[in-house]
This record gives C-alpha cells, sequence and structure tokens, in this order.
C-alpha cells in the first residue's frame, strides 16, 4: 500500500507516553488486521523515553503520527487524535493492548448491520505475567439493555475493544472530558447511551495487557473520585442531594471493589441497587433474555461485594444473608462459598486483634 485511505472504514485513536517498550507490538496487531482499509492517528505525548524514536521508524502508510506541543494528559491527547481522523468510525485502542485479527472487520460489520448501535465493544483477554486468561470481570453474555443497566453501577466495557461511529464521536464536543480524568472512557459510555445504544460482540477480540505501569493501576483514587462524579450526574434525578453520597459508595465498592465495612453500609449498597434495579425494569421493560441477565449479573456483583466484606473480617455471613436483597439470591456465591470466606475473614479478624 502506497498511500494511506483517503476514507478510512476505521481510524484508531492511540495516545501514547512513554510507551516505547510495548507500542511496537499494539502496532504489529493492526498490520494483521483482516480489514486493511484503517488508519491509526498516533499522538506522541511528549515522551522523554525513546517513543518518538520508534515512531519514526514505521513505514507503513497507515500510520499517522503526531506529536504535542506540550504534554496534556491522555485525555486531550485522544481529543487531539480525533481531530485528525479520517474513518467512518473510530476505534479506542492504548499504547499496550493487542487487537486480534477480526477485530476491526467484525465490529464495522456489526455497525453497518445494527444502525441503532452508536458503539459496539468486545469481550477481551487479559495479558499478566505472561500468563493469557478470559477477563472474568465482564459478563460472558450481553444484550444492548444489560450494557445500559450495568453501567448505571459500573464499568462494563474495556477501552481498548470500543468502535463508536465516526459522525457521533465528531458530534461530541468535547470528545472525552479532560475534567473525567481516568474515568473518562466511563463517561463517554454514559453520554452516547442518551444518543443511540451500545452492544457488544460477545468474542475476545482485544488482549487488554495489565501491568504495574498502566494507568488504570497507578491513579485508582483519581479513577474513583471521577467514576463517582460520573455516577453522580446519572443518579442526581433518583437521588437528589444524596446522589453524591450514593454515587461514591457504589465507585469505591462496586467499581474499585473495595471491601464493606459494616452492615449499615452493606444495608444501604443493598438498599441502592435494588432502587435503581426496579426503576430501570420500570422504565425500559427489557425482554425476557435481557431481565434474565440483568438480574444473574447483579446477583453474581452482590455476591462479590458479599465475600469481599467476609475475606476482610468486617462482616459475619449472618450480616450479609440478612441485608442481601431478597430478589438476588445468592448470585454464583452459594452458601457453602459465602461461610468460607466468613471463615477466612473470621481467622484475618482473630489476628488483627491479637496484634491490637
Amino acid at each position: 500500500m502506497s498511500q494511506p485511505p483517503a476514507t478510512p472504514d476505521v481510524s484508531l485513536l492511540i495516545p501514547t507516553y512513554n510507551g516505547a517498550a510495548l507500542i511496537g507490538e499494539t502496532l504489529e496487531s493492526l498490520q494483521r488486521q483482516t480489514l486493511t482499509n484503517w488508519e491509526a492517528v498516533i499522538v506522541d505525548d511528549c515522551s522523554p523515553d525513546h517513543t518518538r524514536e520508534v515512531l519514526a521508524g514505521l513505514t507503513d502508510p497507515r500510520f499517522r503520527v503526531l506529536h504535542a506541543e506540550k504534554n496534556g494528559g491522555p485525555v486531550r491527547t485522544r481529543n487531539l487524535a480525533l481531530a485528525h481522523a479520517r474513518g467512518r468510525h473510530v476505534a479506542g485502542l492504548d499504547q499496550d493492548d493487542l487487537c486480534h485479527p477480526e477485530r476491526l472487520s467484525r465490529q464495522v460489520a456489526f455497525l453497518d448491520a445494527h444502525p441503532d448501535v452508536v458503539l459496539v465493544g468486545s469481550a477481551a483477554n487479559i495479558l499478566e505475567n505472561g500468563i493469557t486468561r478470559a477477563w472474568a470481570a465482564y459478563p460472558p453474555v450481553t444484550t444492548p439493555l444489560l450494557l445500559e443497566w450495568l453501567l448505571q453501577i459500573e464499568n462494563p466495557l474495556a477501552w481498548s475493544t470500543v468502535m463508536v461511529r465516526g459522525e457521533v464521536a465528531r458530534s461530541l464536543h468535547p470528545f472525552t472530558r479532560p475534567e473525567i480524568l481516568y474515568a473518562e472512557d466511563f463517561d463517554l459510555y454514559h453520554r452516547l447511551s442518551r444518543i443511540g445504544r451500545l452492544a457488544r460482540i460477545d468474542l475476545p477480540l482485544l488482549t487488554y495487557r495489565r501491568h504495574g505501569a498502566g494507568a488504570s493501576q497507578r491513579f485508582t483514587d483519581t479513577m474513583n473520585a471521577s467514576a463517582a462524579r460520573v455516577l453522580a450526574e446519572a443518579y442526581a434525578p433518583r437521588f437528589g442531594d444524596n446522589a453524591g453520597m450514593i454515587a461514591g459508595l457504589v465507585a469505591r465498592h462496586l467499581l474499585r471493589g473495595q471491601p464493606v465495612a459494616d452492615r449499615a453500609t452493606l444495608q444501604l449498597l443493598g438498599d441502592t441497587i435494588s432502587a435503581l434495579l426496579q426503576d430501570f425494569i420500570a422504565t425500559r421493560a427489557p425482554d425476557r433474555d435481557s431481565r434474565r441477565l440483568i438480574k444473574w449479573e447483579t446477583a453474581r456483583r452482590w455476591s462479590r461485594i458479599s465475600r469481599a466484606a467476609l475475606r476482610s473480617g468486617a462482616l459475619s455471613f449472618a450480616d450479609t444473608v440478612a441485608v442481601r436483597p431478597a430478589h438476588l439470591g445468592l448470585g454464583y456465591a452459594g452458601p457453602e462459598e459465602l461461610l468460607a470466606s466468613g471463615l477466612i475473614g473470621g481467622v484475618r479478624g482473630a489476628r488483627r486483634r491479637r496484634a491490637g
């Protein structure tokens, strides 16, 4: 290919900062795509390592390299990439993640076949310490209504898996909000859900690298505060002046996975999930399959919260059963698993008491 396509099917937005060690593999994964009519808009955010030299060695004309005038952070860098993108659709991709060969072709075909969908993601694998496995935190099977529900309590899509219609992305000002740092993707999904439907291809089309240098590992406090802000805006019509407090609760214990420290907090969290779910069912009237998935995945998250509280030693098995929302059941965790978590928590609690 001697010239880049004038109108690519897809523009990949790739901010990079100190990406020299891994970005080469990421870009090679694009060159293995079965869909070849793409461009990658790569913006170097003033990296002090030798990222610039790595990018200077690229010879494929589909790689379009820009250099930020000053370091602006990943959100502004991504917005700059969008300003230069020419594709019918735009796709997210972080500097260290790996696209599977059919990622672009499957997502373009999906958007072309579903005009009501403004964003499509995919399932993903995780690569950590040299081992690749399925990303079990996300549901194995989805529907658009399940994704819409999960947006009320968590981030259901990994950024590097998503593709957005180009005209929709360009209609947002800004595309991603700089003030929602490290949860800008979560914020974007909320904003896009007010324009059209979100969907997911339930096949792993990306491998996500988990390592200590990743932003999600280093900036958890900022990410948590930003996610709570997004949820507070979403919760304001339902919870009014309490929206910020409730959003912080959900962000800490559902998005971040911090163990609940006392029974009253667990009760409030259960009441919050129940209220949100009842409102969603009443207003969105999900079909039978979506309703079943929504109940199952919500129960799965409740069991995760309960296990974390039990294993920390802060709550007893009786506490978790007493405050469990009746319509959720036990989720993936049966009584035996929860009791085992409680035993672990009891041992930890005894150790803390002896140490004190």
